[in-house]
């Protein structure tokens, strides 16, 4: 970055556009590496717009390793799994899983956002409402943004701007990576917020006793050969409901109403429900969506422009992945990309964010196709499904589809010759002894700080991180649990383990892993 520029430039580390759930929590994970960024969105204010309903897999374990589950849920309990969830609106039941991985927080997105700005705020963050990215330009030390703001437009010069700007992302664009993918328009969706009678809750299931049809479960996606139906009754507010058909008689481009959802879900249902609109304080959704895009960016990074979130990627919304998929590339790409400001990330550091979380993205993509094709009308789709309610008899399939949908089945290479098994995949939230008692490791990780943990016998891994020091924090303690997963573990600020050792006192040859992955992850010393 020059020593100068023109008197109408700022200077800034990392300009991030959106301040959306990505764009927030990639500026916390920023911040606590010690960058302060800037966030800019076009819009004036927080959207109060219903998106998402909820949070599902891997991203509430990992909110809960932020301290941010507590301030979500209102609770002081640990995340739980679930005991059911549904893969192309067919059930899977949970409770006979080894490792459950889907783990659920029903808060709706505007709630999501506007803990996220809470943190941002406490941790130094500035967040510029109303303040649109409209151009860019990059060179081999920085990119200058064109910004219009309410005062009129001024340029910024950062070090690295990230597009966090959604699926129409204009950062994107204006970097010109291409966005390849398909765009359907055989689907409507219609969403929203109703009043139902009392009484066609089922009290047994809590579910939707529709009459001369049955009894829908609630949160499943429930097929029938017309369309799909979703009946979802959050603690938060009136009961959701979601239908969509296939080739539908296309409602022109009027305001959705409750009355053109009770004639779609007849349609779907075959059955009349007598919904009228909701009560009580809103924003209420009221929703109509015709098709759907699933798209995939050609990279996530042009030099110093990098994507995040649905910037670079957008997929059928079925089984609640999206923020998933999203807040998990922040919480990957912000330590690296603060390693790269502070000056000591090794090389190769941050391309790897694209090498790790694209192919993320793409099973992501592939899941969600799979899970539309399942979900349409037509014979062969049902016998399709026939087969597939058979496999799902099997628990160790179900394991896996479970595992798929969480994100929970992600290996990272983290390049260590004879790795342990936990190489690669996501820490387990071990207990550990401490002087205060008994702590859940999700608790020592809320700084996003490289950790080592030391349970030998002889704390020679302590020994080798201690040149480290200054990047990786050392916890030297015992695990009550008689028989731990590992003596020894390396864990990168996103959660994922570098370097692991089963020995109670590592051999040599550990140990010199060991340094190689603090060098590979962590740069050089001295």
């Amino acid at each position: 970055m020059p020593a100068t520029a023109p008197e109408d430039v700022v200077i800034e580390d990392v300009v991030i556009a959106g301040a959306g759930p990505n764009g927030l929590m990639l500026a916390c994970e920023l911040s606590l590496a010690g960058v302060r960024p800037l966030v800019l969105d076009r819009l004036p204010g927080r959207t109060e717009e219903n998106r998402a309903n909820g949070l599902v897999g891997q991203v509430v374990r990992m909110l809960d390793r932020r301290g941010l589950y507590q301030r979500l849920s209102g609770s002081t309990e640990p995340p739980r799994p679930g005991p059911s969830f549904v893969f192309g609106a067919m059930s899977l039941d949970l409770r006979t899983l080894d490792d459950n991985p889907l783990y659920g927080l029903p808060v709706p997105q505007r709630r999501v956002e506007q803990v996220l700005e809470e943190r941002a705020t406490e941790l130094g963050v500035q967040i510029r409402r109303g303040h649109e990215l409209t151009g860019l330009s990059q060179d081999d030390q920085g990119v200058t943004a064109e910004v219009t703001g309410p005062d009129g437009p001024y340029r910024l010069r950062t070090r690295y701007l990230v597009g966090a700007d959604g699926g129409r992302s204009l950062t994107r664009k204006l970097s010109g990576i291409d966005f390849p993918g398909v765009t359907t328009d055989d689907t409507i969706s219609r969403t929203a917020h109703v009043t139902l009678p009392p009484a066609m809750i089922d009290p047994a299931t809590g579910g939707l006793d529709v009459p001369g049809y049955g009894i829908i479960p609630p949160f499943m996606h429930h097929r029938t050969e017309r369309g799909m139906f979703v009946f979802a009754p959050f603690p938060s507010g009136p009961p959701l409901l979601s239908t969509t058909e296939w080739d539908p008689a296309h409602d022109g481009d009027r305001p959705l109403t409750v009355e053109e959802l009770r004639e779609s879900a007849r349609r779907v249902l075959g059955a009349d429900l007598p919904l009228s609109p909701p009560q009580g304080q809103g924003p209420h959704l009221l929703r109509r969506l015709t098709g759907g895009n699933t798209r995939l960016a050609d990279r996530f990074r042009d030099r110093r422009v990098l994507l995040v979130g649905d910037a670079a990627h957008v997929h059928f919304a079925i089984g609640g992945p999206g923020l998933n998929l999203g807040l998990q590339d922040t919480v990957n790409l912000g330590w690296k990309l603060a390693a790269e400001i502070h000056g000591w990330a090794p090389p190769g550091l941050l391309d790897s964010y694209e090498t790790e979380r694209r192919p993320a993205a793409q099973r992501v993509v592939m899941h969600t196709q799979a899970q539309a094709a399942l979900i349409k009308p037509g014979g062969e789709i049902t016998a399709l499904r026939e087969l597939f309610t058979e496999l799902l008899a099997d628990r160790h399939n179900v394991q896996r589809i479970a595992d798929m949908m969480a994100g929970a089945d992600i290996r990272y290479d983290m390049g260590t010759d004879d790795p342990h098994p936990l190489v690669g995949r996501w820490a387990p939230d071990l207990l550990l002894d401490t002087p205060t008692g008994p702590v859940r490791l999700a608790r020592l990780t809320a700084a996003a700080r490289p950790l080592l943990l030391d349970l030998t016998e002889d704390a020679s891994p302590a020994k080798e991180a201690a040149p480290w020091h200054d990047r990786v924090d050392t916890l030297t303690t015992h695990c009550p649990d008689p028989n731990p997963p590992a003596t020894a573990l390396l864990l990168r600020p996103d959660g994922y383990i570098a370097w692991a050792s089963a020995a109670p006192r590592p051999t040599s040859h550990e140990r010199d892993t060991l340094r190689a992955a603090l060098t590979r992850w962590f740069g050089t010393t001295g």
